[in-house]
């Protein structure tokens, strides 16, 4: 039976601007589709290109960044946590037409497993059984995002849920900047980095879970020299985003790109990460990864 999660019914602030400085063409990086974007030099603590930094806007998956940060910060990540009925009817509750990582009523895993399974696949139901351990609880667990989005001086966002959906009437919005600067604080953990710079997964049988395969929804990893991470997002609303990061030599790039398109075009976002990150290194932009058109298959990722 479909569980769906109270959410409170109230509008949603979305793409409001506040003044920045304008940033020409010649400035930064061309041809980038994003609404939003930035890129941060992570060794000089500077940004390098912007656009449209401080608006606020939905962000889709890039929500489960937040998840695991909280998660990872909380420790204790061998414990074992048993998939529940209600994690899995999510998906077809709040979470329909959410990515899942297939997870089994029953199975336990170990929250390090689980981190794979909401990172790689971006599963949602991975996200809620994070969530629930740790909040303890849901609502306990999102409270404890927004505090650690505070912690970080992320000024301009409001997390409602653990997974990015986009919950009817639910107040959740970032900015460019403010994920730019999780992504930062983020890729400092271990685990984390570990985590996001993975292709892929197997979690073998054993008597308590099932066999499990997942792939990195990052089409950039092992296509684009030097790339480390992060997370892909998409939903109706936000449109098609990407956070990201890569390091050449000693230097390190991590930056995001906010609604660069959807349906068709969803593949415009690594693109448009490409682009920047060309543009960061000082490298030809025509030097760009071939990617496959399968990449815009109107998914929830």
């Amino acid at each position: 039976m479909a569980v769906a999660l109270a959410a409170p019914m109230v509008a949603v602030p979305v793409a409001t601007a506040h003044a920045e400085p304008a940033v020409s063409a010649k400035a930064g990086p061309s041809g980038v589709y994003a609404k939003s974007a930035l890129l941060l030099d992570v060794g000089a603590k500077k940004v390098r290109w912007s656009r449209s930094a401080h608006t606020k806007r939905r962000i889709g998956s890039i929500t489960k960044v937040m998840t695991a940060y909280v998660v990872i910060k909380s420790g204790n990540l061998d414990r074992k946590i048993t998939v529940q009925r209600k994690h899995v009817a999510y998906l077809h509750g709040n979470g329909a037409g959410g990515s899942s990582a297939g997870l089994v009523v029953g199975d336990r895993l170990t929250a390090r497993q689980l981190l794979r399974a909401l990172m790689l696949p971006s599963g949602c139901e991975a996200a809620y059984v994070l969530a629930d351990a740790y909040g303890p609880g849901w609502k306990g667990f999102v409270a404890k995002m927004n505090k650690t989005a505070r912690g970080l001086k992320m000024t301009n966002t409001k997390y409602a849920n653990f997974d990015g959906i986009d919950w009817k009437g639910a107040t959740m919005y970032s900015t460019a900047y403010d994920q730019t600067r999780l992504a930062a604080a983020a890729m400092k953990l271990k685990e984390f980095r570990s985590v996001v710079g993975t292709k892929s997964y197997r979690v073998p049988p054993t008597s308590t879970t099932h066999i499990y395969n997942w792939t990195n929804t990052n089409a950039l990893l092992g296509r684009y020299k030097g790339m480390t991470g992060v997370k892909t997002g998409f939903t109706n609303m936000a449109g098609a985003s990407f956070m990201f990061g890569a390091k050449r030599g000693s230097r390190e790039l991590v930056g995001i790109v906010l609604n660069s398109g959807s349906g068709s075009y969803k593949s415009r976002r690594f693109t448009d990460a490409s682009k920047i990150l060309n543009w960061g290194f000082g490298v030809r932009s025509a030097d760009l990864p071939v990617l496959s058109r399968s990449l815009d298959d109107g998914r929830f990722d």
